[in-house]
């Protein structure tokens, strides 16, 4: 049985993808996900209603992923028309790094933490993806994505990023199946 965010009732369903207005697919989630990516749906669709101009997502990952994982993830993501604040696409040449990070989380709806071997080596040497996390962490939109680690590994590392509910890659088809769902989720139709 599946669960529609549309009907917000108990059980299951479907939902007609918002990641492609042309396509109008749909996705379904398992009781499972609809408990994981519910709540940043609704705290996604509240601020909806309060902004304008926002980026769907923030992605954070570590450095050395933004020519792997996350540079695919944030392709699959754009490619389902969302719109993604990343470093490697939405950082200038010449500006304070830092800063814009702090724009860039700003005028995100919620956030996704790419977790990766690399970033738990980055967390662990509190770098600029500890501090991302931080935020997003405070926000309560934030959602793990588990890639080629574990949520038990993530755990030792950070206990409070792995207490809330996320998606691991080895539990789909493929990485696209997961940004499918993640789009479905954040984008507002």
């Amino acid at each position: 049985m599946h669960r529609s965010y549309a009907s917000r009732s108990s059980g299951g369903g479907t939902r007609r993808s918002g990641a492609s207005h042309a396509r109008r697919s749909t996705v379904t989630y398992s009781p499972s996900e609809y408990r994981i990516l519910n709540p940043v749906r609704e705290e996604v669709e509240r601020i909806a209603k309060t902004a304008i101009d926002r980026r769907d997502l923030f992605l954070c990952h570590a450095w050395d992923d933004r020519q792997g994982a996350a540079l695919e993830f944030y392709n699959l993501l754009t490619g389902l028309d969302v719109k993604v604040w990343f470093s490697e696409k939405d950082v200038p040449l010449g500006t304070p790094l830092m800063r814009q990070i702090d724009k860039g989380l700003r005028s995100s709806r919620a956030g996704i933490v790419l977790v990766t071997p690399a970033l738990l080596r980055s967390l662990n040497a509190e770098g600029i993806a500890d501090k991302e996390l931080s935020v997003l962490l405070s926000s309560g939109r934030v959602i793990p994505i588990a890639h080629e680690t574990t949520f038990p590994e993530l755990r030792d590392v950070s206990p409070l990023l792995a207490s809330h509910s996320g998606l691991t890659t080895s539990d789909y088809a493929s990485l696209e199946e997961v940004a499918t769902k993640i789009a479905d989720t954040v984008l507002i139709d």
